[in-house]
């Protein structure tokens, strides 16, 4: 695959400050028809949603059955169950998709924003008042070249607002390859994710904070993906993976050696550590209150997650599977 070309910038990671060690799961690994299905939702029916890295869409049945309803032509990364029941799904580059979970029917709700196609639209939530929140991780890069803005260094992620009337407003820009997002329980806040800042930040929906933004969890030990709401208003975050030393030790020298690894090829460049990783924070002081850690022969790479029937149901970059386990306490 044809490389773009890379402009890295000198940047200091942030410190790592050590979280519980909640220890492993008995896990279950549920095999779909397809790879890396990125996020994983539920809906109002009890069906679990997914996406693979083809472009399908996959439902699952209570009973493990799948079944592909539709195809976006793109890559479909974080998804949400909207108020009307479709499924709300970004995609890399399509944009912000909207799909009738009967037909399989898609609508674009945003490709563009401020004159320029979306390229990493990443994760998405809707609000009570109809607005819809979502992320794009880079305003540089596809998901084809995830690695591309890491190694660049440049903060350029985003949280954009759609109202219902259409139109597009960013929230919050300057993101270390915004990711997650998903609303409190008592819908005053929206808890985001940056991977690369290797945080967690409230975006205020109301009171005195509104339309502020306050750190929730920082200095983290890995690199947060998609996040989930538990049914005791807990922040479910995905973890894709341990901090990279390699990439850690980059990001403050010459942005020169990260052209060179740009160039090298992949097998050499700084991997992914495929451990089963997701911990549950306290919405309001941000401690991590729950969770699991442990690796699996059949899955790892975490990057979705949700609550579903007492079982913690997980999406993967890794594996051609998802994977639950009993809810942690």
């Amino acid at each position: 695959m044809h490389r773009p070309r890379v402009r890295p910038v000198r940047w200091s990671p942030p410190p790592v400050r050590a979280l519980p060690e909640f220890g492993p799961a008995d896990l279950t690994v549920v095999d779909m028809p397809g790879e890396a299905p990125e996020d994983v939702v539920v809906d109002a029916d009890g069906f679990l949603w997914t996406g693979l890295a083809d472009g399908r869409v996959v439902r699952i049945d209570p009973d493990g059955a799948t079944r592909v309803v539709a195809d976006t032509g793109g890559r479909p990364l974080g998804m949400s169950v909207a108020r009307d029941g479709r499924l709300l799904i970004c995609d890399s580059p399509r944009g912000l998709l909207a799909m009738d979970p009967d037909t399989g029917t898609l609508d674009v709700l945003v490709d563009t924003v401020d004159g320029r196609r979306l390229k990493f639209c990443s994760n998405v939530t809707e609000s009570p008042d109809g607005a819809i929140y979502f992320t794009e991780s880079t305003a540089a890069f596809s998901y084809a070249h995830f690695k591309a803005p890491i190694l660049e260094a440049r903060g350029d992620g985003a949280l954009f607002r759609r109202d219902p009337d259409g139109s597009v407003t960013t929230v919050a820009r300057g993101l270390y390859f915004a990711n997650g997002v998903t609303p409190t329980a008592d819908g005053e806040a929206l808890v985001f994710a940056e991977t690369q800042g290797r945080r967690l930040s409230k975006y205020w929906l109301s009171g005195a904070r509104a339309g502020t933004v306050t750190e929730l969890a920082a200095a983290l030990p890995g690199m947060p993906d998609n996040l989930s709401t538990g049914a005791d208003g807990r922040i479910w975050c995905a973890f894709v993976s341990p901090v990279n030393a390699a990439a850690d030790w980059l990001a403050p020298r010459s942005p020169l050696l990260r052209k060179v690894v740009w160039r090298l090829p992949e097998r050499l460049q700084p991997q992914i550590d495929p451990v089963v990783w997701a911990v549950a924070f306290d919405a309001d002081s941000g401690e991590a209150v729950a969770g699991l850690r442990m690796t699996h022969p059949e899955f790892g790479l975490v990057t979705g997650l949700v609550e579903h029937a007492g079982r913690l149901w997980m999406g993967s970059i890794g594996s051609a599977a998802i994977a639950h386990c009993a809810l942690p306490k």
